[in-house]
Formats: structure tokens, sequence, C-alpha cells
């Protein structure tokens, strides 16, 4: 029985041991990997406008297309119409 505990004991002691030289080996962030961190960031906050705003340009062309294209329709639907009609002053 004492020789478990003792194994326990010198178990749980030498983890702490192993965590406490594996954690005063993390020194932290340097300065140079903070600045290129904050590089980091502006470029990924660049990127996400330009996304944005060639989602915005797109939306706006396909509306522009969307726009186009009905008026299309509609002077495709007046030019058979008009068509009709010439047939019908020929007969």
């Amino acid at each position: 029985m004492k020789v478990v505990k003792v194994v326990r004991n010198t178990a749980i002691i030498a983890a702490f041991a192993v965590t406490t030289a594996f954690l005063s080996g993390c020194g932290g962030v340097s300065e140079a990997e903070m600045a290129q961190l904050n590089t980091l960031r502006g470029e990924v906050t660049s990127l996400q406008s330009q996304a944005n705003s060639l989602k915005e340009e797109r939306a706006n062309l396909e509306k522009e297309i969307a726009a186009k294209n009905e008026k299309l329709a509609q002077c495709n639907k007046e030019k058979e119409e008009t068509k009709a009609n010439l047939d019908k002053m020929a007969k």
C-alpha cells in the first residue's frame, strides 16, 4: 500500500515538474511576431473589404443585366405586335 502511495505521489510530482518545465519554456509572443500578426490582420481586413466591394459591384451588374433583359423582352414584344399589325394591314 505504501509503495502504491509513493509511486502515485512521485508520478504526480513528476507531472507537475514536466508541466512547469513546458510552461516556463513558453515565453509568449515577441514584438516581431506581434508586428507580423498585425500586418496579417491588416491584410485580412483589406482583402475582406475588397471582397465586399466586388460582391456589391457584382450585385449592381446583375441588376443592370436584369433591367436590360427586361427592356429587351419588352422591345421584342413590341416588335412582334408591330409585325402582327403590319401583317394585318397588308392583307
